[in-house]
């Protein structure tokens, strides 16, 4: 093939040479003839793709067609239930509540109903009086040594650090929650003006690289952190120790990412290359887990302090549980992210088989707290998947005070699942550090969008709670909640995920290896 192109290409000029002293509009051609036999040249001199080398020209259409196949499939090939990660019917769901546009479907649901894994809520002959309920529910997070509580939204922005998103698009974010009350959590990557500017409440969020609050050698910054946590928008702190998206990974800023800007917010030097580690280097067992969170606290004069984590290996929760009751310290919440993996990008095996999913991950740490009769000390939130009313209430069902979401968000910031986060080049502006396609996305107008998503999806659930005969969303149960498991066969989801009893676990009724287990889990270390 390669032959023939240089054969065509010889020809294709001379016959130009040749008929451009008869025809001298001819000439023209080479305008586009000579790009094509230069890049069909560059093509045959490569070395990195054999069908590019072996068809120059040609060859490249497999890249184009495969670039362009997300796209395709997407918009013409998926139907409006099947798409993934997020399926057409609750994409739209979301454009369509921060458009303020008609968010109703005609003509009854497009899912099918007798499936394995389709799911229901149970409805009440007598509904709730939607009118008289409280439009906005909020949930009080502060414990015990806790002097300055939060009341949170049951819906609230997920982790996003600045750099993974566009300065515009946290702005925007931030804008949202202002207008509509509720949190945005800043993700691992640090507090930036960004995050500021707008004045909406801020979660902050501290991974494992200490990003704004670490010293010259990356360890924590407790001067750093106090002086950083003093600002009256920080409203809570989150410990991150792991995420659904790549639990038990650290992540890796590379040195081209790495600006002046990047730099300072992280308190690192620019221009290099920054590893977060897999682990934290502040405490090494769950019972130093236990005094760094009561030292954040302290630091933080009296504001909430939680950790969030994918569940991974049961013991070592268990573990983290023994050590809350062994220093009587408990965070003030716990937010369980699902091994659905988010918007942050990883490697593919961590992203498709690492973590336990939400639902389970809900329950487990619900039933644990529960076990070990500390439920009550603790608020659970969750995040995984979050996009209607309806994931809303099944969240509150199993266990979940309050919920994040993360890529609802960014959808009503613009998103379109291009499936473009890691390239820089998201389309749309969000998930991008240039400063061209950022352009494109105006936060005066996707700041309200937020806000109008948020409003109507709380309000959503409100009516699911309503239909339920339930005056409060937090009234739902698992016994609301149905699955079916086979086509002739439904089970609740108490069914599925049976309830623990309080204190279950250190009263002496848990099944006997169950006990065995837990007498043999230390809280010197993990597991």
């Amino acid at each position: 093939m390669a032959k023939r192109f240089i054969i065509f290409s010889a020809l294709s000029l001379l016959g130009v040479i040749v008929l451009g002293f008869y025809f001298p509009w001819v000439w023209w051609l080479l305008l586009l003839l000579l790009p094509i036999v230069i890049m069909g040249i560059l093509d045959m001199m490569q070395t990195r793709h054999a069908i590019i080398r072996n068809f120059p020209v040609l060859g490249r259409m497999r890249y184009w067609m495969e670039a362009m196949r997300p796209k395709v499939h997407q918009y013409f090939v998926e139907s409006d239930i099947d798409g993934r990660p997020i399926n057409r019917i609750d994409r739209s769901t979301v454009y369509q509540r921060a458009k303020r546009e008609l968010d109703s479907q005609p003509f009854g649901t497009q899912f099918n109903v007798y499936a394995e894994g389709y799911e229901w809520m149970a409805h009440s002959i007598q509904p709730h009086d939607f009118d008289k309920m409280d439009k906005d529910p909020r949930v009080l997070i502060g414990g015990k040594d806790c002097s300055q509580p939060y009341s949170a939204s049951i819906l609230n922005v997920s982790a996003m650090s600045y750099g993974s998103l566009s300065a515009n698009a946290v702005e925007a974010l931030n804008g949202g929650a202002k207008i509509g009350n509720f949190a945005h959590n800043t993700g691992e990557g640090g507090i930036s003006e960004h995050h500021l500017k707008q004045g909406g409440d801020i979660i902050w969020q501290i991974g494992t690289g200490y990003f704004g609050c670490r010293d010259d050698n990356g360890n924590f910054s407790p001067e750093l952190f106090a002086e950083k946590v003093a600002l009256p928008q920080i409203k809570m702190v989150e410990l991150k120790i792991s995420q659904g998206a790549k639990p038990g990974h650290g992540g890796i800023l590379p040195a081209s990412k790495n600006t002046p800007e990047i730099a300072a917010i992280r308190h690192v030097k620019p221009g290099t290359t920054v590893f977060s580690p897999p682990y934290h280097t502040a405490f090494n067992n769950p019972r130093e887990m236990m005094l760094f969170i009561g030292k954040l606290r302290e630091l933080s004069k009296g504001k909430p302090v939680g950790f969030k984590l994918c569940i991974g290996q049961p013991n070592e929760f268990y573990a983290i549980c023994k050590a809350m009751i062994a220093t009587n310290i408990y965070p003030d919440f716990i937010t369980v992210d699902g091994g659905e993996g988010g918007t942050g990008a990883a490697p593919p095996e961590f992203s498709n088989s690492v973590g336990m999913p939400m639902m389970d991950g809900l329950a487990f740490v619900h039933d644990t707290l529960t076990g070990f009769n500390i439920r009550k000390e603790i608020r659970l939130i969750v995040s995984g998947k979050v996009m209607t009313g309806y994931h809303i209430l099944r969240a509150l069902a199993l266990g979940a005070d309050a919920c994040n979401s993360a890529r609802a968000m960014m959808m009503a910031i613009g998103c379109i699942q291009a499936l473009l986060c890691n390239t820089n080049t998201c389309p749309t502006g969000v998930a991008t550090q240039d400063k061209w396609l950022m352009e494109g996305l105006v936060v005066s107008d996707k700041k309200q969008r937020v806000a109008n998503y948020h409003r109507d999806t709380i309000e959503s659930a409100m009516e699911l709670a309503a239909a339920a005969g339930l005056p409060d969303p937090h009234q739902v149960t698992r016994r609301h909640m149905y699955r079916r498991v086979f086509m002739n066969q439904v089970r609740t989801f108490e069914d599925i995920y049976p309830s623990t009893a309080p204190g279950a676990l250190v009263n002496g009724n848990a099944p006997e290896a169950l006990r065995q287990q837990l007498e043999g889990i230390s809280i010197e270390k993990w597991g």
